[in-house]
């Protein structure tokens, strides 16, 4: 995982994260001139609750039990250092057919497009384990060579013994799979588990831009189960 000292952390979540804006195309974008690092998955696995749990501020990203509420690429600033990008779920069946195919190719050209996108976090839904559109979002970001880590959530409802099996499939798995880091993140934003260690990851990506340096593991080229006690 991320090499950060504390005072790094600290420093990049003292400020209150900001709402930068949302688009639908992707000339709609700020410019790249900040590291971003993206939350992708399938509807409702909990990628705007992450966001907040991780910035400490409930209501920043919105959230929904409705799958299919976020709609548009959704960007947060840190600190004036690194952007997070919340985007559509892929994968959401009772949308209209046309509207799910708009979601997905605006999902997937930003995933394989966007020089400034330094790390992308799959989010899978620990109670499910690895969908087909996962695994489909993880060979494009493969063949993009754009760094990315498998983060479960939801994993306060699910029992040790099998997060321990998922755990140890996806282990294997991403030992062979192209641009993914080895080690999957374990969270859960109602338990604020995991949430040191991401907030460690991100620090390590924002220093790393900020010093014209690749983060850990990154292939890009730069730009200029950890615990703690949130909801899911």
């Amino acid at each position: 995982m991320a090499d950060v000292d504390a005072e790094a952390v600290r420093l990049l979540f003292a400020r209150p994260a900001q709402f930068l804006l949302g688009v639908a195309k992707l000339d709609q974008l700020p410019p790249g001139d900040l590291p971003e690092v993206a939350f992708a998955g399938r509807s409702n696995v909990g990628k705007s609750s992450l966001i907040n749990a991780l910035v400490g501020q409930e209501g920043l990203a919105r959230t929904s039990n409705t799958p299919g509420r976020t709609q548009q690429i959704n960007m947060f600033e840190l600190d004036g250092r690194l952007r997070l990008v919340d985007l559509p779920g892929y994968g959401y069946a009772e949308a209209p057919k046309k509207l799910v195919e708009s979601w997905n190719r605006l999902i997937f050209a930003y995933l394989r497009g966007r020089p400034s996108l330094q790390r992308a976090l799959v989010l899978v839904d620990a109670r499910h384990g690895l969908k087909p559109t996962d695994e489909e979002a993880m060979e494009s970001l493969g063949r993009a060579a754009v760094p990315y880590r498998i983060v479960l959530t939801k994993a306060d409802l699910v029992r040790r013994s099998d997060l321990g099996d998922l755990l140890a499939d996806l282990t294997r798995r991403l030992r062979l799979a192209p641009a993914a880091m080895p080690e999957p993140l374990v969270t859960s934003s109602k338990a604020r588990q995991g949430l040191d260690a991401l907030r460690a990851e991100l620090a390590a990506i924002a220093a790393a831009a900020g010093q014209g340096r690749t983060p850990t593991g990154q292939g890009h080229t730069p730009i200029g189960q950890g615990q703690s006690k949130e909801p899911t």
